[in-house]
């Protein structure tokens, strides 16, 4: 398939084909006799694996690497694998769910408070955003 179906075929657009091309993501596909892209059906299903990747959190260098190791597996449990990777990403996902907590509270904190004035909080030792500790520093 051409570049257009393609991109139509996956939900992306075509700079993101010619893009993740560059980036080695996507193998190099054949070229027609006319010089345009052809692609294997496949290639769907990696773009749209690549999409569900990032949505996951996973960005490009580390999809790159999950499908390397993917693609040149010779034995099952072999590299750092989606299991080991998806481990981590949790572990990030989870510490940065536990800051928006805290950063949630806070702000509600400060709304409960009536704060409306960041130059008026900050210098109120009383307020329960942390623009005081801030104003100190100055």
């Amino acid at each position: 398939m051409r570049t257009a179906e393609l991109a139509a075929a996956a939900g992306v657009n075509l700079q993101t084909v010619r893009y993740y091309e560059r980036r080695g993501l996507l193998d190099e596909p054949d070229r027609s006799l006319g010089g345009h892209r052809v692609y294997p059906a496949e290639a769907v299903t990696t773009l749209r694996v690549i999409k569900a990747a990032q949505r996951l959190g996973f960005t490009l260098a580390e999809v790159s690497e999950l499908l390397a190791a993917a693609r040149h597996r010779h034995r099952r449990g072999e590299g750092a694998g989606l299991q080991a990777r998806a481990q981590e990403k949790l572990v990030d996902v989870e510490a940065k769910i536990a800051d928006l907590t805290v950063i949630a509270e806070t702000l509600r904190a400060g709304i409960a408070a009536g704060c409306d004035d960041l130059e008026t909080c900050a210098g109120d030792p009383s307020c329960p955003l942390p623009f005081a500790a801030l104003g100190g520093q100055a």
